[in-house]
């Protein structure tokens, strides 16, 4: 019996990418009004900034989703400085995400019904705690929270073990009693059935199968549209 679903957050349970755009956009103009940065050198350094700050950290690091962090290094490595541009354009990429995104379709609706249901929902996302809680919050799914692993709370990145762990633990049921949804086959999908959960892989935009997925053959489910999400919890209770 499912007594627990585990959500991704980024584009899962909403659209990040149209979001991202618009924030990069936002963050491009504000640079070369502020800080006299052209957008083509701001992209390209903070796609350089980017890959420096994960091979300083590793990969397995909250740390390197942190948009505040890249923003500093950038401005010191310009000369410019912190204060106040480090929080200005923090805001100015995220408030623009969190203005130009939308939940996903019929997310919200499928967490009423699970909730309907009886079934508790839990989030397991790699990210930095706070910004994730803004995001439940704006697009509206807070109230159907509840609880939630961050990477930055389990000190490693999905698809690893002990972040899997964890999310079971604050379930408080067996590995078997959980569905984990997510957008990334091996992160999410595979990485929950490796730990005994059932793999949901939310594949909205309709993705090739990464190189590798044969291994996982038969221990995951894919699913196009949260509509999906509910007939194949009632198959799993029905087995």
């Amino acid at each position: 019996m499912i007594k627990e679903v585990i959500f991704d957050i980024d584009d899962t349970i909403y659209n990040y990418e149209k979001g991202h755009e618009e924030g990069m956009h936002c963050l491009c103009l504000y640079a070369k009004e502020h800080l006299q940065i052209e957008p083509e050198e701001f992209r390209r350094a903070y796609k350089e900034m980017n890959q420096e700050i994960a091979k300083r950290l590793g990969r397995d690091n909250a740390a390197i989703h942190s948009r505040s962090i890249r923003l500093q290094n950038l401005l010191e490595r310009w000369g410019k400085p912190l204060f106040p541009y480090v929080k200005a354009m923090y805001h100015a990429y995220w408030d623009t995400l969190l203005k130009e995104s939308a939940p996903e379709p019929g997310a919200i609706a499928c967490m009423q019904e699970l909730k309907n249901m009886g079934i508790a929902i839990g989030i397991g996302t790699d990210m930095t705690a706070m910004i994730q809680y803004e995001k439940l919050e704006t697009f509206g799914f807070a109230p159907y929270i509840s609880h939630m692993v961050t990477s930055q709370e389990a000190g490693v990145e999905k698809p690893h073990p002990d972040f899997m762990a964890l999310c079971i633990k604050k379930s408080g049921v067996l590995p078997k009693e959980c569905v984990f949804v997510g957008d990334n086959f091996k992160k999410d999908a595979c990485g929950a059935s490796a730990c005994g959960m059932h793999g949901v892989w939310y594949n909205a935009k309709g993705r090739e199968l990464p190189g590798g997925a044969e291994e996982f053959a038969g221990r995951y489910k894919e699913i196009r549209h949260f509509d999906e999400l509910v007939p194949y919890i009632h198959t799993l209770n029905a087995e």
